[in-house]
């Protein structure tokens, strides 16, 4: 009997202990409470939002210059061609003992062209029959490139000791036949220079590469 009636006592004495303690019992636990986290950008507070993921950085579209490197210059379509083209034969100019012609051809189309290197060159007579040894190409001095706009010439040095200085037998020509440059056809030119040595022993003519101009 006086164990039952321990019992409630006891219980309610506990009751008033907790009540007047002032605190609520989360709060004896420890510590500041949790911060709170703002979401970013893109974010829920559940976590990324969907398609939050950046993706790999796309490079701008490249556009292309004008023009490209080793384009042909505007307006010029390759090598003159003999028919695009007038020969003509400069006055002797001696010098020394030398006679000295320029063989001149001129751009008669309506392009620019151009021409590279050495002339054929033939004097023939009035058959069209050559007559003398081929001219022999001067060394030592490099061919180029040289445009021709329409109307525009370049010249060949066509140089030789004057036959009647070495004495050996000569021909004279009726004309020449020049050949540009990686051609087959030749152009017709009359010859006014007078003997040319037919020996190709001495007095033998020489040709120079093309190069701008009309010899002038």
């Amino acid at each position: 009997m006086r164990r039952r009636l321990l019992l409630p006592a006891a219980l309610a004495w506990c009751a008033v202990l907790a009540g007047c303690s002032g605190q609520d019992t989360d709060d004896s636990v420890g510590g500041d409470p949790s911060p709170v986290t703002t979401p970013s950008p893109g974010e829920s507070a559940e976590g990324p939002a969907a398609g939050g993921t950046a993706g790999p950085a796309v490079p701008p579209t490249a556009t292309a210059s004008p023009g490209t490197a080793g384009s042909a210059p505007p307006g010029v379509s390759g090598r003159c061609h003999t028919s695009e083209l007038s020969a003509s034969v400069g006055t002797n100019r001696p010098g020394a003992g030398q006679f000295s012609f320029a063989l001149v051809v001129t751009n008669s189309s309506r392009r620019t062209c151009t021409v590279h290197g050495f002339p054929g060159v033939a004097f023939v007579d009035a058959a069209g029959e050559t007559v003398t040894p081929a001219p022999e190409r001067a060394t030592g001095e490099k061919p180029r490139t040289v445009t021709l706009a329409p109307g525009a010439s370049a010249w060949s040095a066509l140089t030789y000791t004057n036959p009647a200085l070495t004495g050996v037998t000569t021909v004279i020509p009726a004309g020449l036949h020049v050949t540009p440059p990686d051609e087959t056809a030749s152009l017709p030119v009359r010859w006014a220079g007078g003997a040319v040595s037919n020996t190709g022993k001495a007095s033998v003519p020489v040709v120079t590469p093309f190069r701008p101009g009309d010899g002038d």
